[in-house]
């Protein structure tokens, strides 16, 4: 792997670098505490193609390799999460999915609006009793002639509110286990979906994060997306790609911890000297950089295998992993190097703090991560 990134990675990081700066950091805060999606930054986003990086330019994405996919990730979470997790939902959990697994009819009729951001996706997998545990779904998919009715329950759904399309999953034979499980994709014009928004949550707040109500919804058969059983495989190779944005995007945060508390500790005098001019504080930062450093490289060796094409959710996991409990242990430093400051929204790393636990949950918890890992170690799976 060549660790020098090539002039049109550069030319994209920078592109999604200059972008967070002055569309996205500026009103971070603001949507913050008022909970407020920010559909004005993705329309500003589609005809710069951060909607759809790594998508061929045929179905309307920019054909983006996937470090490339990584370095726009960061740089949009080093901006602000909530906007990240709307990108990576739309991106590696939806159009990624559609890419691998549709028809080309449904690429064809699907991934141009999703890269243009006339449509926002969201991936409805978990429900209000299955989380971890994803061959457990209770939401139901009974066949009729050619259509399939689905009736159920997904909750902390990140675009749940504002999607256009979802891409959901349900049972088709609960006495097949997993491999009963069918993904299907809903056209909210078309199958509507019912949704109801979820608030007071710790961190990313502007993000949407819904229930998905589906009270008998009538989906026809040109809407499943793989075979009837493929549906617990799809869902697994989206969390694939959705764990490597999650990583990217953590680190991110772990970057913009380091330039908050760099800013902070050189500019804060206490005891006749700057704070970074401490040891202990120094030690703080050299733990930040050396941890995110780490993370990134983790991060850009998945990136490298997928690009290659080969197996990476050993990789990915491992990326996963560390990039969100070195994310999260950079905010924790970050906001004792602002001390009282860093419990107060005036500095941005309480929020960086908040952002950064959902990471450790969501596309696969900490301790998934770690079952992942060990089976590929031991050749024991210890999840099931």
């Amino acid at each position: 792997m060549d660790f020098d990134l090539t002039p049109e990675q550069e030319e994209i990081r920078k592109l999604a670098r200059d972008f967070a700066d002055k569309e996205i950091a500026p009103g971070a805060r603001e949507r913050d505490r008022t909970e407020t999606f920010p559909a004005d930054i993705l329309k500003k986003m589609a005809p710069l193609g951060l909607l759809g990086g790594p998508i061929p330019e045929e179905y309307g994405g920019h054909g983006l390799d996937y470090i490339s996919h990584a370095l726009v990730t960061e740089e949009i979470g080093r901006a602000d999460s909530s906007v990240r997790t709307t990108l990576s939902v739309q991106i590696s959990l939806v159009e990624l999915t559609i890419l691998k697994w549709g028809t080309e009819a449904q690429k064809k009729q699907y991934l141009p609006p999703l890269c243009r951001g006339q449509v926002i996706g969201c991936f409805g997998l978990t429900e209000p009793e299955v989380g971890s545990d994803a061959t457990k779904l209770r939401t139901s998919a009974k066949r009729e002639g050619t259509h399939w009715i689905l009736r159920g329950r997904k909750t902390w759904i990140s675009n749940g509110s504002v999607s256009g399309l979802a891409l959901v999953f349900a049972q088709t034979d609960p006495s097949k286990g997993h491999k009963g499980i069918a993904a299907f994709l809903l056209d909210r014009d078309k199958q509507k979906y019912e949704s109801q928004g979820l608030h007071g949550k710790l961190g990313l707040r502007s993000s949407d994060s819904s229930e998905l109500i589906l009270d008998d919804i009538r989906v026809p058969d040109a809407n499943r997306l793989g075979e009837v059983g493929d549906g617990f495989k799809i869902a697994m190779s989206a969390l694939d790609s959705g764990r490597y944005s999650v990583a990217a995007g953590a680190v991110g945060v772990a970057q913009a911890c380091i330039d908050a508390s760099v800013a902070y500790a050189t500019q804060r005098q206490t005891f006749g000297k700057p704070l970074a001019g401490h040891q202990l504080v120094a030690e703080m930062i050299a733990d930040m950089v050396v941890e995110t450093d780490a993370a990134r490289l983790l991060v850009w060796r998945a990136g490298d295998l997928k690009n290659k094409g080969r197996p990476n959710t050993r990789e990915t996991s491992i990326a996963k992993l560390y990039a969100t409990e070195a994310a999260q242990r950079a905010a924790d430093n970050a906001i004792q190097i602002h001390g009282g400051y860093g419990f107060s929204d005036e500095f941005p790393v309480e929020r960086y703090w908040r952002d950064a636990r959902v990471n450790r949950l969501y596309e696969g918890t900490t301790q998934i991560q770690k079952l992942i890992i060990s089976r590929f170690a031991t050749g024991i799976d210890a999840i099931s």
